[in-house]
């Protein structure tokens, strides 16, 4: 390995510094001892430079490491194995990336897709396993601020995937879409009839996320069953999302979702990959609010609940969202009225 930068390490501890203080904390208690470790040795810190920047995001690296065999107990353990293991720690985030594939998403997508007219197409960019690609095959379960429940299933009947969420204002989906095509397109994509693919899926599950692991395993079942069609290719290219997209059924809405993939493509294209999407149908994103101008209108940071996502349909600001899902707070109108 090529010895790293004083800037390069001194930005690893800064950013691993960030995320114990602001990420960690009632996530995980060990990826919140690790990234401490990494803050406070200069030698691990080091290591982790030699890793390129868009592939040496803290649940990442420390998601490699368990899967590499890393100690998870105590933090001094897991010091030891990195220096140790340098090299095939280094080498193998190189080739990885995070490809969070949370099910949970798509009960604050849903609200979107309940304003679509179907039947539906639907395409996700970064979909990972695709698993965010079967929200009409989930349970949902709306816990309004009156303690009263919502409850949606399938026409079938309960699925084996429930997913639970908070409902604040305005009124909660009234039912599920009819999704008649789904595919998604992913610079690696991943498929769950694969057991290495499984378990990477189950590996960047953090320690501590009480029923995820269990969750995705559900969806996964679910998707093993009916695959979705996943293309091998870059979404900012918009030729390559238009080759896709041209294959979905004449007669179905083309919906595009970018559920928080936005923030793993580097800036420079952000604005490509948001260009193609709306090209190609309606769409429908969860991101951070100050991560791009794709809004129809500005988002009032002053006013923006802490540690949530914009969920929009073209643009238009719908609801802030619990990056994962585990929240909705309906505010269609509000940021419009208050511009």
């Amino acid at each position: 390995m090529s010895a790293a930068t004083e800037g390069e390490w001194v930005a690893v501890i800064d950013r691993y510094e960030r995320f114990a203080r602001l990420e960690a904390p009632g996530r995980s208690a060990l990826y919140g001892a690790w990234a401490e470790t990494v803050r406070d040795d200069a030698g691990v810190a080091r290591v982790l430079a030699q890793i390129p920047d868009t592939h040496r995001q803290p649940p990442l690296v420390f998601a490699v490491s368990r899967m590499l065999g890393a100690p998870e107990d105590p933090p001094t353990a897991w010091r030891a194995w990195v220096l140790a293991h340098a090299d095939a720690l280094v080498a193998e985030c190189r080739i990885r990336s995070i490809q969070t594939n949370e099910p949970l998403r798509c009960a604050a997508l849903l609200p979107a897709l309940d304003l679509i007219d179907g039947p539906i197409a639907l395409l996700e960019v970064g979909a990972s396993a695709g698993l965010c690609l079967y929200p009409d095959r989930f349970s949902y379960r709306y816990r309004m601020p009156d303690g009263h429940v919502h409850a949606i299933d399938p026409v079938s009947g309960p699925s084996t995937v429930t997913l639970e969420s908070t409902w604040i204002g305005g009124e909660p989906p009234t039912g599920l879409p009819e999704i008649v095509w789904r595919a998604g397109i992913d610079l690696a994509p991943l498929d769950v009839r694969r057991p290495a693919d499984r378990a990477w899926l189950t590996d960047l599950v953090w320690p501590g996320e009480t029923g995820r692991r269990e969750r995705i395993d559900a969806a996964a079942d679910i998707a093993a069953a009916d695959p979705p069609h996943l293309e091998t290719a870059d979404a900012t290219d918009a030729d390559a999302l238009d080759a896709l997209a041209a294959s979905a059924p004449a007669g179905a809405t083309l919906v595009v979702t970018t559920p928080g993939v936005l923030a793993h493509v580097p800036g420079r294209r952000r604005h490509a990959a948001i260009a193609a999407a709306r090209g190609a149908g309606r769409w429908v994103t969860l991101d951070a609010p100050a991560l791009h101008n794709g809004w129809t209108t500005p988002i009032d940071a002053a006013s923006w609940p802490a540690s949530r996502f914009a969920l929009a349909l073209d643009g238009e600001v719908l609801a802030a969202v619990d990056p994962l899902g585990a929240s909705v707070e309906w505010r269609r109108g509000i940021d419009a009225d208050r511009g």
